[in-house]
């Protein structure tokens, strides 16, 4: 089941880089939108399906994974990432 909130071009593992990719880019908003969820005290599964459309019911590991590897890269980018985007 898809969600309307789920932005385009989402994938389930995000392609990681010790710099900004293009993904981190488009996909800055999702990013926050983890960092919010995590402050939330939001569950893995409730993050998988608001906010990327995966069913954790239906998929539990693929939603899980996804999560993770998003929220993942969202405290990578408040922590390191966020300086290169001030340099550009």
């Amino acid at each position: 089941m898809n969600y309307p909130e789920a932005e385009p071009g989402l994938k389930d593992e995000v392609p990681w880089s010790d710099s900004l990719t293009a993904y981190d880019k488009e996909h800055f908003t999702t990013y926050m939108r983890f960092l919010d969820a995590g402050a939330d005290d939001a569950s893995y599964e409730e993050m998988a399906q608001v906010i990327l459309g995966i069913d954790p019911v239906e998929e539990p590991e693929r939603a899980r994974k996804a999560a993770r590897s998003h929220l993942d890269r969202a405290n990578w980018m408040v922590t390191t990432g966020y300086k290169e985007l001030f340099a550009e």
